[in-house]
């Protein structure tokens, strides 16, 4: 029997890595910007509850040139955005059913969302109430499922062991397990919010269950979609970021260079940087299909290697190397996603964010979307209709 993946991303390692050679790059300083830069205000109204249908009906804020007035469209004109010579990635990773709800051993409700894997069988993991989870406890959930408690690793993290039959699981039983005993993880915005079908929060494209929540702005895809994009000569390529604390934690610092990031896992096929960067030496965009796509691209660039763990935080000031339009979702406040969009397009978001509540869009993760330029001289270059 195998046990769960460790720190290492699932599946094959890369055989060979175009970065090696290029030694880490220093990444820039966050900087000392007071988290207050980054709020708005944000009325329970605005937030969706449940995500449109078909998927890519959902309205898309087109802002590709700061210059010039926003857009307002739907995802399923995306490619009218686009040209063949551009490539778009996407995030395929797969959310984990990893929110389990138990009564504890001595009585009173109890929950454990699955992080990630530590290694022998330990995952670090969020509990509650994480006071009367001891260490050395276990506790059952179901007739298969116990969780065996360890240490505290600090902002509500435990090391927690899921137990299968009393034996550490390997992958398979594991997933069984969570599939018979967990539930999708949805944001805590979303209050007691219930998926009548789990797959609306995965993407159509998903692949290996890791992530504790979704990527997003994949939520908007649909197979059709995916043909008319395919059908110009655009390429969708595929990353793994796997979601955790580092796409989710908010801000509770009063400046951002105090955030810590947490580490999340991050892969980049070879085919994908491949064809990457075949499509930037041709003039191409590369076109990220929200944050954590982001994140795992610009990781792979400023670390010089395809795969690994990453904490970076994207701010002001960041320099950029490969995306170069970006689909994503809005953002809560004081969010280190927003800071991202700032370091993507300067405080043009202010302007956006509040045509997008004057109009009526929906936010967050069921949300609507907007399609965004980086700032650069070249942004008029960006500009398709």
């Amino acid at each position: 029997m195998t046990e769960p993946a460790g720190n290492e991303p699932a599946g094959n390692e890369p055989a060979g890595n175009p970065l090696a050679g290029n030694p880490p790059a220093d990444l820039p300083p966050v900087g000392s910007r007071p988290v207050s830069d980054f709020d708005y205000e944000l009325a329970p109204e605005h937030i969706a509850t449940v995500g449109v249908e078909p998927r890519d009906s959902a309205r898309m804020l087109v802002s590709l040139d700061a210059a010039r007035p926003p857009l307002d469209r739907v995802v399923a004109d995306l490619d009218s955005f686009l040209a063949p010579g551009d490539v778009v990635v996407v995030n395929d990773t797969k959310v984990l059913p990893a929110r389990v709800r138990f009564e504890r051993s001595s009585g009173g409700s109890a929950e454990v969302l699955l992080l990630e894997p530590l290694g022998e069988g330990w995952w670090e993991a969020l509990a509650r109430p994480s006071a009367k989870l001891k260490p050395g406890t276990t506790h059952s959930v179901d007739e298969h499922l116990t969780f065996e408690f360890g240490e505290d690793l600090g902002e509500g993290r435990r090391r927690v062991r899921p137990l299968v039959d009393a034996q550490v699981p390997h992958r398979e039983a594991l997933l069984a397990a969570l599939d018979d005993a967990g539930e999708m993880p949805l944001p805590p915005y979303l209050g007691a919010a219930h998926l009548d079908d789990p797959d609306r929060y995965q993407t159509v494209y998903a692949n290996e269950p890791r992530s504790a929540a979704a990527p997003t702005a994949g939520l908007h895809f649909t197979p059709e979609l995916i043909g008319r994009i395919e059908a110009l000569g655009v390429p969708i390529v595929r990353v793994e970021l796997v979601v955790g604390l580092g796409t989710f934690r908010p801000m509770t610092t009063e400046v951002i260079g105090e955030h810590t990031m947490h580490v999340e896992h991050y892969r980049v096929p070879p085919d994908t940087w491949g064809t990457i960067e075949a499509a930037r030496a041709g003039g191409g965009r590369i076109v990220a299909v929200g944050t954590t796509t982001v994140r795992a691209l610009e990781s792979a660039a400023a670390r010089g290697e395809l795969s690994g763990a990453t904490d970076l935080f994207i701010s002001e000031g960041f320099d950029w190397k490969v995306v170069d339009a970006m689909l994503t979702n809005f953002h809560l406040p004081r969010s280190t996603l927003l800071v991202m969009i700032d370091a993507f397009t300067g405080s043009h978001w202010r302007d956006l964010y509040a045509h997008a509540l004057a109009n009526g869009y929906r936010f967050l993760s069921f949300g609507d979307a907007m399609l965004l330029g980086r700032r650069s001289d070249a942004s008029e270059r960006l500009v398709r209709r």
